[in-house]
């Protein structure tokens, strides 16, 4: 048997192996949302978890300068509230019992050690959950490809596969105007990102949404990577562009309204590996 052969026949429990602490993963079927936790108790520990799993990627992939970032996502009970990152504290430090509840008025009502929240978090995070009662879950940082990438104030375009799933669903945030700490830029973003699953916020980095944590972290994950490829393309040559009616299809493909399924080897990964973010 070779060694492909092998790995294709070799059982695998993943579920099985996860710390008794975390919350088996769910997705739903393709293009339906996954069902939610049996109590709203549950509901908010398992977003909570895949929030914190979340930081821990961001930190193993490097998007954490000077801890500049945030991901939020929505209580499933108080829908004018949010879970988010302490400010001051490394992503591969954070647990659930870390994280923030804010309210959209700046106010926190829960915390763990550390009770200080990021400005510009709030103010950007807070106007997004306002306008879009769809996006339950937000990611920003300054990783290094998002961010020289919307330093050309552009679209990516569909130069690939994967760059497709955000044909025309995206957007250009061009006012940039320093550290965003008032929530009048939070309304300016959250208009500029209209009904897509990403906005380019010029000379800044990229920003991404989505319908729960596992979503917009995916989406984040794969914008990141589409920068990525784009700045290497063109810094070889001139990319040969996908023509629309393939992206459009390409985009119905891998771009669908859910990224759980997408999430989840990534949230197996750190849960085996730093059992201490359940803390």
């Amino acid at each position: 048997m070779s060694s492909l052969d092998a790995r294709f026949r070799r059982p695998a429990h993943p579920l099985n192996r996860l710390p008794p602490v975390a919350l088996r993963s769910a997705s739903g079927d393709w293009g339906e949302p996954r069902p939610p936790q049996a109590t709203v108790a549950l509901e908010r520990l398992y977003r909570k978890q895949r929030l914190a799993a979340a930081f821990r990627l961001f930190g193993r992939f490097g998007f954490d300068l000077g801890g500049a970032g945030h991901i939020t996502v929505r209580d499933p009970q108080y829908h004018d509230h949010f879970w988010v990152n302490p400010a001051g504290m490394h992503f591969g430090h954070i647990r659930v019992s870390d994280l923030l509840l804010v309210d959209h008025q700046g106010e926190i009502v829960e915390h763990g050690e550390v009770k200080i929240l990021n400005r510009a978090a709030f103010a950007i995070h807070s106007r997004l959950h306002a306008a879009r009662p769809d996006v339950d879950a937000a990611a920003h940082s300054h990783s290094i490809y998002g961010k020289a990438f919307s330093t050309l104030g552009k679209l990516l375009a569909p130069i690939t596969q994967d760059s497709c799933a955000f044909y025309d669903d995206h957007a250009v945030f061009s006012e940039f105007s320093g550290v965003v700490i008032d929530t009048d830029e939070g309304d300016r973003i959250a208009e500029a990102l209209g009904p897509g699953k990403a906005v380019i916020l010029q000379n800044h980095g990229i920003l991404t949404v989505g319908p729960s944590v596992e979503t917009a972290v995916w989406r984040y994950l794969a914008m990141e990577n589409a920068c990525q490829a784009q700045l290497l393309a063109e810094a070889a040559g001139t990319p040969v562009l996908i023509s629309h009616a393939v992206a459009k299809h390409t985009a119905a493909q891998v771009g669908g309204p859910y990224g759980d399924f997408s999430f989840q080897p990534y949230f197996e990964l750190v849960a085996r590996e730093e059992p201490d973010l359940f803390e």
